[in-house]
């Protein structure tokens, strides 16, 4: 058995973009905007603007804002771990990769205090056996380096052989096959008239966790 499970944490453990919609919807009502508005964040996140430092530019200058981008970005990332939910579904899955004889891991990239206060707050933290955050390692997925620093802390090395699952096709594919191992992608529908090189493609999570499962 290849023995590692590495899953990315937003849109493949977690649904990052429901809980962005809910903090679109609150963002508006605190500063007084219309649905218009609450579209319009909506749309640009979905139009792919990894860095949010130039996300909460763009949302400053199109309404006015008075506040600094780091204060409008700092005030996401306090509130997000609040949104953010791991369905039980989910969690049971983890436990049955466990107590198959898998080491699981969360390998993600992302600032520090949003990814380690999701991974608290859902209870993935107790749910895995080790993570590693690009916040903390400064090292970001398609690097390989993360990924040797989830396997460490599991207690295995790459060489061991494993999997990688996530949303992402350059992070989390890309970089997963890097790495050696071989890797399910979940298709959500973000990345139309891209090629892939998957070894498996599942719509949702506890699909792939299906999938790792049949594997000998």
């Amino acid at each position: 058995m290849q023995r590692l499970a590495l899953f990315d944490l937003d849109n493949t453990l977690v649904n990052l973009d429901e809980a962005f919609q809910v903090w679109a919807g609150k963002f508006a009502e605190e500063h007084d905007l219309d649905r218009e508005a609450v579209d319009w964040l909506i749309a640009l996140d979905r139009a792919s603007y990894p860095h949010r430092e130039v996300f909460f530019s763009k949302v400053r200058d199109r309404f006015a804002l008075a506040e600094p981008v780091d204060e409008l970005w700092s005030r996401y990332r306090q509130r997000m771990p609040y949104l953010v939910h791991c369905r039980p579904e989910v969690m049971d899955g983890l436990s049955q990769l466990r107590a198959s004889g898998r080491k699981v891991a969360i390998v993600t990239n992302g600032t520090a205090d949003n990814q380690l206060g999701k991974i608290q707050r859902t209870g993935l933290a107790e749910a895995v056996d080790a993570y590693a955050l690009s916040g903390l390692e400064g090292i970001r997925k398609p690097d390989i380096g993360l990924f040797e620093v989830a396997a460490r802390r599991c207690g295995i090395t790459l060489e061991d052989g494993g999997w990688m699952v996530g949303d992402n096709l350059v992070a989390d594919i890309g970089g997963g096959q890097a790495a050696g191992l071989r890797t399910i992608w979940i298709d959500r529908g973000t990345w139309a008239d891209h090629d892939h090189s998957a070894d498996h493609v599942a719509t949702d999570v506890l699909k792939a966790m299906e999938i790792l499962h049949s594997q000998p």
